[in-house]
């Protein structure tokens, strides 16, 4: 057994059963991937459109036995290839996105709001007061399904630290559930990656996103 399997194994059997494990792959190696794919992992998050155009094309078909997650910056003009390399985009953060992104589709996008829950200038993601207006605004559009939250939160050495960030985002998760917005379902709440996501399956998050503690450090 790699590694790579045990460190996922070991996870999944830490956390509950509903919560959903990404593997944030950015940087890692197809085989390395294909560890975690043959391991059991159901989900890949990826940064990069064309880093995960290289990936999937090295793994030819077992790209196909997981689900793919764009968990990086989407940029307006990698669109069109985002929309054939990925089954979720969990950084959606502007009306101006969500319209390219349902005016290039002919499938309805499952796509989650990303939360700059930290309030970080330098951050993408749409302000937590900001969010039920963009929401609406966004669930208007036909190619586009809602399915609940994502956020980072701001980064500090101790995970404690980014407890408010997420309990906020909760709460907001839980607002906008209360809505019933037509077109928009809070289904997932995305937020923890390796340092933090048992703090966030503590408030509330149903997906994590680890990466170094899947697949170990990165090589320098």
């Amino acid at each position: 057994m790699t590694r790579i399997t045990e460190n996922y194994q070991r996870i999944r059997a830490e956390v509950p059963d509903y919560v959903t494990i990404v593997a944030a792959a950015k940087t890692r190696t197809s085989n390395e991937v294909k560890e975690l794919i043959d391991a059991g992992i159901t989900d890949i998050g990826e940064n990069y459109v064309q880093e995960t155009e290289e990936i999937r094309k090295r793994l030819g078909r077992d790209a196909e036995r997981v689900h793919w997650h764009l968990i990086g910056h989407l940029q307006a003009n990698k669109v069109n290839k985002a929309l054939g390399l990925f089954d979720v985009i969990q950084t959606l953060d502007s009306v101006k996105l969500a319209r390219a992104i349902s005016n290039r589709t002919e499938k309805t996008v499952p796509v989650l709001m990303e939360i700059n829950s930290g309030r970080e200038p330098q951050k993408t993601g749409v302000l937590p007061e900001d969010a039920e207006r963009v929401i609406r605004d966004i669930a208007l559009l036909e190619k586009i399904s809602i399915k609940g939250l994502m956020t980072m939160g701001p980064r500090f050495g101790d995970p404690e630290d980014a407890r408010p960030y997420y309990r906020e985002t909760k709460r907001l998760f839980d607002h906008i559930d209360s809505l019933d917005i037509p077109g928009v379902e809070m289904k997932v709440l995305s937020m923890g990656m390796s340092n933090a996501y048992r703090l966030a399956i503590e408030e509330g998050s149903t997906m994590i996103r680890p990466g170094t503690i899947l697949f170990g450090k990165r090589a320098s």
